[in-house]
């Protein structure tokens, strides 16, 4: 018989801006930790340079983070020009350098084609696997990945600003999978100046905004006053961006044991992705289809 995890069987969201320095896993336990939650994780990694928007789940909110990784997200960065690194941020080493510096305009041009369906390929540093290997284990040791492109759905990018000739402000919103480290990398080769990464910071992912997130220190602070639950979104919040199918007790009861439940009142299409509530109170997700919904995973709630 398998061993019981120990801690406080909890659900719900923590919504945390991460500092830049610390890692994406590290905030997770120290979220976990805070709430001596028995499971946790997260909906999307940050750079440890990176800050922002690091939505936390608890419990059984951990089955909604795929919807959650699935959703556009927005991001506010930085690129320095005319220079390269051999991680794509400021945190590498500089490995090309150019005096060529664009216009505003030439900057607005190269960013027209790297908007819709696109393929970027990762960066050498990055949890990408190949051949069994993470890239940036095979980059660490001196070597190159073989990476292939990969598609991803940029739904906005766009100049915010220009402080000065060698850095510009972006904003993009894009769906799974980008990595905005490539962007800076192919926007500078697009325009023959090289560039990174300067600074990242996520504003937004699906349901949640880094408004209502709160800091590590707050955690902690709350941690020990004993009143850390205070910081707990409920875990229907992670549900705002999918349709909600509402059923009674008879079919709460049916989904719960895996099997379709009636629905009463949807506004999901046929196939659509939803969720079941019964009461307000999420019970399954599943698939909307002909006045039923078929559960894919069950929200086990006290």
């Amino acid at each position: 018989m398998g061993r019981r995890k120990s801690g406080r069987t909890i659900n719900g969201w923590v919504i945390l801006d991460k500092p830049a320095g610390v890692g994406s896993t590290d905030m997770v336990t120290l979220v976990r930790r805070a709430f001596d939650a028995r499971k946790a994780g997260h909906s999307g990694t940050l750079d440890p340079a990176a800050t922002g928007l690091l939505a936390i789940a608890l419990g059984e909110a951990t089955k909604v983070i795929p919807h959650i990784a699935d959703a556009l997200k927005a991001y506010d960065f930085t690129v320095r020009l005319g220079q390269a690194t051999d991680t794509d941020d400021a945190d590498g080493t500089v490995t090309v350098e150019s005096a060529l510096r664009p216009t505003d305009a030439e900057i607005a041009a190269a960013l027209v084609p790297m908007t819709g369906d696109i393929l970027q390929v990762p960066p050498q540093y990055s949890a990408v696997r190949v051949d069994g290997e993470r890239a940036h284990a095979v980059a660490r040791r001196g070597d190159t990945a073989e990476i292939a492109a990969r598609p991803l759905y940029v739904d906005s990018l766009e100049m915010t600003g220009r402080p000065d000739a060698d850095h510009v402000h972006l904003h993009m919103v894009c769906g799974k999978g980008g990595y905005v480290r490539a962007i800076a990398r192919d926007m500078g080769e697009a325009l023959g100046c090289h560039a990174h990464v300067a600074g990242l910071r996520r504003v937004w992912s699906g349901p949640f905004d880094v408004a209502r997130a709160v800091t590590p220190d707050a955690v902690r602070a709350a941690a020990e006053a004993g009143t850390v639950d205070d910081l707990l979104l409920p875990l229907e919040a992670g549900l705002a961006e999918l349709p909600e199918a509402r059923v009674s007790e008879i079919a709460a009861a049916r989904l719960r044991n895996g099997n379709p439940g009636e629905v009463l009142s949807t506004d999901a299409a046929f196939g659509e992705a939803a969720w079941a509530s019964c009461r307000g109170t999420a019970v399954a997700l599943g698939t909307y289809r002909a006045g039923m919904l078929h559960p894919t995973r069950v929200l086990v709630r006290p």
